[in-house]
């Protein structure tokens, strides 16, 4: 039996890492995305001395042509893809309040979080309609819920990261607006919230370890046929948009 392909973008460090760990841990062929080759062969390298299967494959998903490559070089090797987990984001230096944040800051955020999961996404998508159940994963947060923002008590309301957070609100739109589309295929299109993580990102001093972020996206990825689309789940359970 053929093993389920799965490629996770900005995949050699943080959450990306260890979704392809979980991943590999449970039996797929992982594809670790990364703009650097060298980092992602030398990822996929660690992965397969732990008995896992794993193949490195260059993806700048800012970069058409580099997605154009990455969506031909699986095609050739595998036919299909059964997972895509949107992965790879940043929060742009600069990154701040709504009144005080530069076009420049929210332009260059928003390429890499939905312009570039976006064109990955349309590029993969003739793949994943090849595999029998293939699940779409969008890393969000819940930052970008208008919900747990708009209520003061909550933390979320403290954060400013203006442009971060609201393209992870757009994230969160053509997650929904995709898995309405995709309904009756097969395909189950969610995003995920790992929480804050022990990252670059998330910052080293954070308790919550990337593995542990890492776990609501695996379970996303390999729900069963019954399971849920166009839905924002953490570790415990369904987020409110």
């Amino acid at each position: 039996m053929n093993k389920k392909i799965a490629l996770v973008t900005g995949a050699t460090k943080g959450i990306g890492r260890q979704i392809v760990q979980q991943l590999g841990e449970l039996g797929f062929t992982v594809l670790v995305g990364s703009r650097d080759l060298a980092r992602g062969q030398a990822t996929a390298k660690e992965l397969k001395a732990d008995g896992l299967d794993a193949e490195a494959i260059q993806l700048e998903v800012t970069d058409e042509s580099s997605i154009r490559t990455a969506a031909k070089s699986i095609e050739q090797a595998h036919g299909r893809l059964d997972v895509l987990v949107n992965n790879a984001a940043i929060i742009a230096e600069g990154d701040t309040a709504a009144s005080e944040i530069a076009a420049d800051v929210l332009r260059k955020g928003y390429e890499t979080n939905v312009v570039g999961l976006v064109a990955v996404t349309q590029a993969m998508l003739p793949l994943l309609r090849q595999a029998d159940s293939a699940r779409i994963v969008n890393l969000s947060t819940g930052l970008s819920s208008l919900t747990m923002v708009g209520d003061p008590e909550d933390r979320a309301s403290t954060v400013k990261m203006a442009g971060y957070n609201s393209s992870k609100i757009a994230v969160n739109m053509v997650t929904v607006m995709l898995a309405n589309e995709l309904r009756g295929t097969g395909i189950l299109v969610n995003a995920a919230d790992p929480g804050k993580c022990a990252t670059e990102m998330g910052g080293l001093d954070t308790p919550r370890t990337p593995a542990e972020g890492a776990a609501v996206a695996v379970r996303l990825a390999t729900l069963a046929a019954d399971g849920p689309t166009g839905q924002l789940h953490a570790e415990s359970g369904r987020l409110p948009w």
